[in-house]
This record gives C-alpha cells, structure tokens and sequence, in this order.
C-alpha cells in the first residue's frame, strides 16, 4: 500500500492532557510533540512554562482546545531554589551575570534577614516583570525587544503571593541557595521574587530551578512524562472529567439539554460565573454563564 493510500489515522478523543514538562523545552515544544503524539494538529496549552522550569502544564486536545481560555488557572504553586549572592540579565540561571557579591557580603545575610525578605514578598504586592518575560510592550512580547537589543524596564503591576514558605537552607563561601514554596496568583513571576529578595538584602539573587506543581485544580499526581505518553497516548481527562474538574457543575434534564443543543437560550441557575453544563446522561454539552434570568452558552462542546 502506498503511503497515500494509507488510511488516516482516527482523530483522538477530546480532553486534557497534563505534561510534566522537562527543562530545556519551550511549551511550543511540548505542544509539538504532543500533536505528533496524539496524532493531531488540534492541541493548544494553557498558559506557558519557562524553558528552564518543569512541572505541570496542561494541554488542550480536540474539542477541549475551546476549554483553555476559559479554566480558572489563577492559582499556581511551584518548588523553587533561589540563589543568593548574584544577579543576572534574566532574573534566572540562564541569563549572564550582573553582579556578584563578594564572600563576606553574602555571609553577613543572617537567617532573620532572609526571613524578614520574603516576609515583605508575600501577600498582595506590586511585582516588576523580568524584563525578558512574555509581557507585550506595545503589542511585542518583552523578551524579543530584548533580543532586539532595546532596554525594557517593565512596569509594576499588583500579583498575590498566598505562600512563601522557606524549606531549606544551603550556604558556601558567596552563595546561599534557598529551597521554597511560592503559591501564587496567574502573573507572578517566581524569578523575580528570586531578584527582588537578593536586590533587598544586598547580594543580588537569581532563580536557580522551579518546578510547578498544581496549576488551579490539576497537580503533578495527574501528570505525565512525554515519555509516558510516547508508550500510552492516553488522555489525563477526558472532555466530561476535564469540564467537572475544572468547572462548577450545572445538571439540566432532557428537554433542556435538547434546547441547548438547538442553540436556545435556557433558565439561569444562580451560579456564578462560568459551568459546566451537563445532559441527564452525564456529558458535557456547553460552558455557560448566567445573565439575569436566562444562561448564555459560552463555549458549545458538541461535536461540530
């Protein structure tokens, strides 16, 4: 048979797939080979993760592409190393050093002095991007302007950090490295609570390693390896499981679910926000959103 007459490959059920992500990859290029290894084009990721970091990162196959824009992803926690006692060009360990302190300067950093930094980073706090993050400066991500050679300074902006909890403590002569835990709202940037914590003590500091663990609701216990994947192309959730996972859940009988499906508008639930709407035999028709006394349908999840 030749290789035209070869028959298609069946497409793969819609869902999602959550990765654990392995350094020196871009999310691009996590998409990429997940579309080979689904076996579609149609695959899209929710939010990026940092060439250098791993961990959770969750992806859309199918018909859950549509999901993507909608999921309540605002809450993040990551195991982070941040290294004290030297800045960089990128806020991280990729980036090309700025500034060095020197042995007795970065010994002098007491444990209550460390403790007292990242005291001040958590809470409500207004963060300045890194200047190589994927923030648009008039309508071109910062990075590339970078690249280009400008100067960026980004402006501060307001971001939540619930958590900075210390772990553990390594110190040699002219760098300590600090183990910790940042859970943190959508728009933080772990690294450059790395920078802000060693510009504040005097010594400079950059993000050695991160690895997020959760994204909202999904975490590293549903993760797998692309490796894994290679061996079983299976999804993490399928379009029901990923819709009651990630969505407050709204059951409608079957004359609504028969409106719904004809494109018509049905009664308001009191829920607020966006739902997941679900027929009597448990599949996920649509995401909706209350509006007064009717539900607008917000993504239709029926097959085209």
């Amino acid at each position: 048979m030749s290789r035209q007459q070869q028959p298609r490959r069946p497409a793969p059920p819609p869902g999602l797939l959550i990765v654990d992500k392995p350094a020196g990859m871009t999310s691009h290029d996590v998409v990429a080979r997940a579309r080979r290894i689904m076996g579609t084009r149609k695959v899209g990721h929710a939010g990026t993760l940092d060439p250098m970091a791993t961990g959770v990162l969750v992806l859309g196959i199918e018909r859950a592409t549509k999901l993507l824009g909608h999921l309540a992803l605002d809450r993040k926690t990551y195991l982070a190393t941040i290294a004290l006692g030297a800045s960089t060009t990128t806020d991280d360990a990729e980036g090309e050093e700025l500034t060095t302190a020197g042995p007795a300067a970065v010994e002098a950093v007491t444990d209550d002095a460390i403790a007292a930094g990242i005291a001040v980073l958590t809470g409500e706090i207004q963060q300045r991007p890194s200047a190589v993050s994927a923030v648009k400066v008039d309508g071109k991500r910062a990075y590339a302007r970078v690249r280009a050679g400008e100067e960026v300074e980004l402006a501060a902006r307001p971001v939540t950090v619930y958590r900075f909890d210390l772990l553990a403590t390594r110190r040699s002569p002219g760098r300590i490295e600090l183990d910790v835990v940042v859970e943190c709202s959508s728009g933080t940037y772990v690294r450059a609570l790395a920078r802000d914590l060693g510009a504040a003590l005097g010594v400079g500091g950059h993000l050695a390693a991160l690895r997020r663990t959760t994204v909202g609701p999904f975490t590293l216990a549903a993760a797998r390896s692309l490796e894994v994947l290679e061996d079983r192309p299976e999804l993490s959730f399928d379009l029901d499981k990923a819709v009651a996972t990630a969505f407050p859940r709204r059951n409608v009988d079957g004359a609504t679910a028969r409106a719904l499906r004809h494109g018509q508008r049905i009664p308001a639930v009191g829920l607020g926000g966006t739902y997941g709407v679900f027929d009597p035999d448990g599949h996920a028709l649509a995401l909706a959103a209350d509006e007064g006394s009717v539900a607008r349908a917000v993504v239709v999840l029926l097959p085209a």
